[in-house]
């Protein structure tokens, strides 16, 4: 948990909780995402992002204080494309932000086989969630929580058919956001999972010198433009400069077998020492076995990215060869929770830095 600040003492002076903070919803009326339903969460604590409802329920900007924490991508938030499932359709309306859904079925590279086609990272971050509840938090009653929470329905006719229920939530004075997803397989066969929580750091929060920060195992991919980055002789747990080999399709990518704590936990995340902040993700490894870190160093397409998955992005072929494909049974579900918690006291980035082995 992250360090709460001065202990909020609303009683008698606040007739309104949005005052302190809460979850507003509006529409945006303009560009590419005319007509997207989206919800602006306050915690009160100094973080403050954007739900977008029509994208899955996922999360673009995001702000501590006057520091931006994720990458946008030059289009930003745009309209749904629910039927977007070949090839790189999904790059067409990726916004980055600080968590994009990958799956339901699969992740990784556009792909085609007996099972099927599959685009890259496949639909769900496409198709529009339906809200069930808005939580604000109730100050005379002291009940400080909020919450939103909907389903998103990724389906066809003669399946698979999944749907994703989503609460957001958190605390009001805390600077945390918690992510708690059920997956269930809807359909009558057993069905093929894959899920990847696509977390897009960008600046000032991600800049040179800036540390990567996670325990355990790394390889690269494999392509010659990952071992570029990814290789013993280099420090791919720092943040580097701009490069002209990231400009257009240039990138790097690990995979991270993340040493987990003595209760299961994986704890990573992003340490910038000139901002004196660090934001801290924690997730459950038997749940998300593997972290992918994405690295873009592209001038003016800065960003890196951690990415808890129960597969790498491998491919639904390349995990099933591999006997690492889940199947849900029909009625069935799977449960996943993340926490992104923004430290900014010393002893707690200590702490935190410690835990994750640096």
């Amino acid at each position: 948990m992250a360090k709460k600040k001065a202990a909020l003492n609303w009683s008698d002076k606040v007739g309104n909780h949005a005052q302190v903070g809460g979850i507003e919803t509006s529409v945006l009326d303009n560009g590419l995402g005319r007509g997207v339903r989206i919800a602006w969460v306050n915690t009160g604590g100094g973080l403050r992002y954007k739900v977008v409802i029509d994208r899955g329920l996922d999360i673009v900007d995001a702000f501590y204080d006057r520091y931006s924490l994720a990458w946008l991508s030059c289009a930003g938030v745009t309209a749904p494309r629910p039927d977007a499932n070949r090839g790189i359709e999904w790059l067409y309306s990726f916004a980055g932000g600080l968590l994009t859904t990958c799956g339901l079925d699969h992740v990784g590279g556009p792909e085609s086989d007996e099972f099927g086609e599959r685009g890259l990272h496949s639909r769900i971050s496409n198709v529009p969630a339906e809200i069930e509840s808005i939580v604000q938090p109730d100050l005379n009653n002291a009940r400080p929580t909020m919450s939103i929470t909907a389903v998103v329905r990724q389906s066809r006719v003669f399946g698979p058919c999944f749907e994703l229920r989503r609460t957001i939530s958190g605390v009001l004075g805390e600077p945390v956001v918690r992510i708690h997803d059920v997956v269930t397989n809807l359909g009558n066969t057993p069905a093929p999972h894959m899920i990847l929580y696509h977390c897009n750091y960008g600046w000032p929060l991600v800049d040179e010198g800036a540390q990567i920060v996670w325990k355990g195992k790394c390889a690269s991919r494999g392509m010659d433009m990952d071992n570029a980055i990814f290789n013993s002789k280099h420090d791919f747990r720092k943040c580097l400069k701009p490069r002209d080999s990231h400009r257009g399709g240039g990138e790097a990518c690990g995979f991270i077998d993340v040493a987990a704590d003595k209760k299961g936990m994986c704890t990573v995340g992003l340490y910038n020492r000139k901002l004196a902040l660090a934001l801290r993700l924690r997730y459950n490894k038997s749940r998300l076995p593997w972290l992918s870190n994405w690295q873009h160093w592209g001038p003016g397409e800065y960003v890196t990215a951690l990415e808890p998955g129960t597969n790498p992005p491998i491919g639904q072929a390349a995990a099933r060869e591999r006997k690492q494909l889940i199947q849900i049974a029909p009625g069935k579900s799977r449960t996943y929770e993340l926490e992104m918690s923004i430290l900014t006291d010393k002893a707690q980035i200590r702490e935190f830095l410690q835990a994750a082995g640096q």
